[in-house]
């Protein structure tokens, strides 16, 4: 059969997806990258906030109203929309022919005439580039922060054997990843479940021992309650690991991180960032924050944009908070108005585009390796990121005078010429 997988949410719910077309296709199914060519439709949800929630309620009646065109046979519903929702969904959306939570890839398969699969199996999808894939060291979470669906949705912490990781991240480079993103709910915690103590540093050793020299391995999602020196050394001065780390800080007030139990003060969230700069002066911090949290004054919002201001983040998401039934924060006193909301969230990413343009300007006469990852000849231009910039999230570097050689997935010396906010622009470094 030919199957359409949408995928949502996430990059961890991307590794779902690639895991869910691993089976399909050792069934014998295809995969098609356009809907119009498939027979059965599959949507990979994400139930995470509001936003996400109607992203995939309009997805999936996209695809309803495709069955009742005729054009699809099935159309199917998987991920934590499943998990969270499922028995209103199934009574209000009646014309999904199977639903599945999240790595119950073994009823998709049933429900298609399938033998369950016995092991784990991933497989790119169509479109996808080949160079970057995601890691999936861990799913669920035990951090219980009070605005938080996570642990309701996908459970508790379960970390995926080393080796097993190690097995699939070789995998992944033999079929021409170069960068390799390692993702989970909270990578610092990786193991614990299994012994009293962090195993990501054991982690990382065994990556980079098992894989060739040339792979870059990206960390996204660190709790920063739990990243000591230790952890912020080995990232800096490892050989294959890059100089970035994604810690969302969510907030930089300390009466507003206790009310969303982050575990942590703003003193010590500026303790951490301080030491990675005075390790690495280049060393790239993605950060993101949550506005309008219940009981968020003036006074804490400008709290949050001081202490922006002192660390200089190079990149940073920002989102309003969204009551999610089910949370301690759900019933919190003290809701703050759309309007307020709105406000400062506007207030934040104007402060932190100034922020993200100074960091920028720091690059602009040096030469940085970057993964090209789209080549426009006919333009005369290329595409590609740098340790600073991670995908689908950061920016992009523009790079021209590029040789008659160069191709997607190659890495290239890169001397920038120009800098903006987001992206970045250079000439190739030629030989």
């Amino acid at each position: 059969m030919k199957i359409y997988v949408l995928s949502l949410g996430c990059a961890k719910n991307r590794v779902d997806s690639e895991c869910l077309a691993g089976e399909l296709k050792r069934a014998g199914h295809k995969l098609v990258d356009d809907v119009s060519l498939a027979e059965i439709g599959i949507v990979n949800t994400c139930g995470f906030i509001r936003p996400a929630v109607e992203e995939s309620v309009s997805a999936i009646l996209d695809l309803e109203q495709l069955k009742f065109e005729g054009k699809l046979k099935k159309i199917g519903v998987v991920g934590c929309l499943v998990n969270r929702y499922s028995k209103d969904l199934k009574n209000d959306i009646p014309a999904v022919d199977f639903w599945a939570e999240s790595e119950d890839w073994g009823f998709v398969l049933k429900a298609l005439g399938n033998e369950i699969p016995t092991e784990r199996c991933r497989s790119i999808l169509p479109s996808s580039s080949k160079f970057t894939r995601y890691l999936k060291i861990s799913e669920g979470c035990n951090n219980r922060c009070t605005y938080c669906t996570i642990p309701s949705i996908r459970g508790e912490l379960r970390s995926l054997p080393l080796k097993t990781i190690v097995s699939e991240a070789q995998q992944l480079v033999s079929n021409g990843a170069r960068e390799l993103c390692l993702v989970g709910q909270d990578l610092t915690v990786y193991g614990t479940d299994m012994s009293d103590k962090s195993s990501l540093i054991e982690l990382l050793d065994a990556l980079e021992s098992s894989l060739p020299d040339n792979i870059w391995l990206r960390l996204l999602y660190l709790h920063p309650s739990r990243i000591t020196t230790k952890l912020l050394e080995r990232v800096a001065f490892g050989k294959q690991i890059l100089p970035y780390l994604d810690v969302p800080i969510q907030h930089g007030d300390s009466r507003i991180l206790k009310s969303m139990n982050r575990g942590i003060s703003d003193e010590e969230l500026l303790a951490i960032f301080t030491k990675a700069r005075e390790i690495n002066p280049d060393f790239a911090l993605r950060t993101t924050c949550l506005v309008g949290f219940p009981g968020e004054k003036k006074t804490h919002f400008d709290k949050m944009l001081g202490f922006i201001s002192k660390v200089k983040f190079d990149r940073m998401g920002a989102f309003t908070f969204f009551p999610e039934e089910g949370t301690v924060a759900f019933k919190m006193a003290g809701q703050v108005s759309e309007l307020t909301k709105k406000k400062r969230l506007g207030a934040l990413m104007n402060l932190q585009e100034e922020i993200s343009f100074e960091r920028q300007q720091l690059f602009v006469g040096k030469d940085l390796d970057v993964l090209i990852e789209n080549v426009e000849r006919e333009f005369g231009f290329a595409e590609g990121r740098s340790f600073r910039e991670a995908p689908e999230v950061d920016g992009l570097i523009e790079v021209r005078n590029i040789s008659d050689e160069l191709k997607e997935g190659d890495v290239v010396k890169v001397l920038l010429t120009e800098a903006m906010p987001h992206d970045m622009v250079g000439e190739e470094v030629q030989k």
